[in-house]
């Protein structure tokens, strides 16, 4: 239901705690014990797992608080600071530390009100992270507290997009923008936000249709790559783009949950330039219909849309028709020639999938319980999926083996250490030869927390390549320069990809101080 990819290629992966138990068991006889629940008062089962991308094993962690449905992000340190839940989880804050003997730590009691199925953000100080929303509150707060004081700050927009009996703006969609203010997007509007000031800079046009795009219409969205960042890049000349795509027109909750009727999803995405004086959406269509998809920002800047269903809506058991063919967006293409459908799965996506990108370029995809409980049964429609896959995007195909890079310094971990402003010299291997400077490209990716259909703090950079050079057979130098502003590229963890001729390489993790 939840992950996250940690600067040591670990994922870390959990989901409610009140299910019942689990398939994996928690090592040295350790249970939770709550008198409290429901289904099983002691569980010794395991609700949340560590899983090494390189070795592909797990280990089992321990969750005391339920975590259904809460929210999350990295700190600078590359600590998951993971907030809210469920029920008794709901006022908790739950730390993990990437390394090899660390578990959960909780702080219980350390959110101001309870927060489920709210959004956070990650903001310029690295160190900090907004909450919004959250069902029933129509507020934001910040953790850490910069005193002893605890406050939640009003933010009208989520009141007034509040549509009754179906919500519609649950897991609002945020993004710092370049200028250090927040673009947040629930149901069908937008607006920036200074949350310093506690002001509306801007209010954008309502979404064209006016159909809702949050949860439980579940849509999702991204900030496209931001372009050609170097070290002397003001923020304010730097473009910003969101684009969100999919959703269910209003009323399909209620549809579904009371008449069983299973509307079509939404088959439209819209981009909105949200740096421009008069910012407008522009409207396309895609291949088919999505809800509950995944919008994943892949090194090359394209973006894949994986999971989810075409008609109903999220929620118990309220989805069907599973849409098993991603789609790949590529946004600098020409209007009408941007998607491209995918190879399918056979594993349906449904309520309560994810997906994230690895550091070798696949996308890991887990997940998908509809039903309020394990359900395990054949009989069952779309039960309960324990499995991992991958998704390989054609990129990794052997055919492109010879132009793709390889990056040989720095190395991948440990991350290599740079400040706001510094130059970073990349020296990679290619087989083929280099006959078009202007085919190398650098980009650098947080990577995001993801639940729900979306990828929280999900940002990518072009960073600007300067005196690419060849120093020896078949190896080539790029030197790029990190952004010098916070507001671009907030303090933390990035992967950071060599792209030839839209070929990335594995990337290479960075820590931007």
């Amino acid at each position: 239901m939840h992950m996250q990819l940690l600067n040591n290629d670990r994922v870390v992966i959990y989901d409610r705690t009140d299910f019942g138990l689990s398939n994996l068991s928690l090592p040295n006889g350790r249970c939770r014990h709550n008198p409290d629940e429901l289904v099983v008062k002691t569980d010794c089962t395991a609700h949340s797992v560590e899983y090494d991308v390189a070795t592909n094993t797990f280990r089992a962690l321990f969750i005391q608080s339920d975590v259904w449905c809460s929210s999350g992000s990295v700190s600078l340190d590359g600590t998951l600071v993971q907030t809210g839940g469920s029920y008794k989880g709901e006022l908790t804050v739950r730390t993990f530390l990437p390394c090899p003997e660390c578990d959960w730590v909780e702080f219980n009691h350390s959110l101001v009100v309870p927060r489920w199925y709210s959004t956070n953000h990650i903001l310029p100080d690295g160190r900090h992270q907004i909450i919004i929303g959250g069902r029933k509150q129509y507020n934001f707060e910040f953790y850490p507290k910069n005193s002893k004081i605890k406050n939640t700050y009003s933010l009208p927009l989520l009141a007034q997009t509040h549509d009754v009996d179906q919500e519609n703006n649950l897991y609002p969609f945020v993004f710092l923008n370049v200028d250090g203010n927040l673009f947040i997007f629930a149901n069908n509007r937008a607006i920036l936000f200074n949350y310093n000031s506690r002001q509306i800079v801007r209010t954008y046009p309502s979404i064209p249709g006016g159909e809702p795009r949050n949860y439980p219409s579940t849509g999702s969205a991204v900030l496209l790559p931001l372009k050609n960042i170097s070290h002397s890049s003001q923020p304010l000349n730097v473009e910003a783009e969101v684009m969100i795509c999919g959703g269910a027109p209003r009323g399909s909750y209620l549809e579904a949950h009371d008449s069983h009727r299973f509307l079509g999803a939404l088959n439209t995405c819209a981009r909105i330039k949200i740096t421009d004086t008069n910012p407008k959406w522009s409207m396309e269509t895609m291949p088919g219909a999505r809800i509950m998809s995944d919008m994943v920002m892949l090194p090359n800047g394209n973006v894949l849309l994986i999971n989810g269903a075409s008609a109903g809506t999220a929620g118990w058991k309220l989805g069907r028709n599973p849409v098993l063919n991603p789609f790949l967006y590529k946004p600098n293409f020409p209007v009408g020639s941007r998607f491209e459908v995918q190879n399918p799965t056979r594993i349906p996506r449904m309520y309560h999938s994810t997906a994230i990108l690895l550091r070798d370029g696949r996308v890991i995809v887990a997940g998908s319980n509809p039903h309020e409980f394990y359900e395990f049964g054949k009989n069952v429609l779309f039960p309960t999926e324990l499995s991992l896959e991958a998704f390989s995007p054609s990129y990794l195909e052997p055919r492109f083996s010879d132009v793709r890079p390889r990056i040989v310094s720095p190395a991948p971990q440990p991350a290599t250490k740079v400040m706001h402003g510094q130059g970073l010299r990349i020296q990679f291997q290619l087989t083929a030869t280099l006959l078009d400077p202007n085919s190398v490209s650098v980009t650098m990716l947080a990577p995001p927390f993801n639940t729900h259909s979306f990828s929280m703090n999900q940002r990518m950079l072009v960073l600007e390549t300067n005196g690419l050079r060849n120093v020896g057979e078949s190896m080539h130098e790029v030197e790029v320069s990190m952004p010098s502003y916070n507001t671009l590229a907030p303090p933390g963890f990035y992967i950071v990809f060599v792209v030839h001729q839209e070929i990335p390489s594995e990337g290479i993790w960075i820590q931007i101080l």
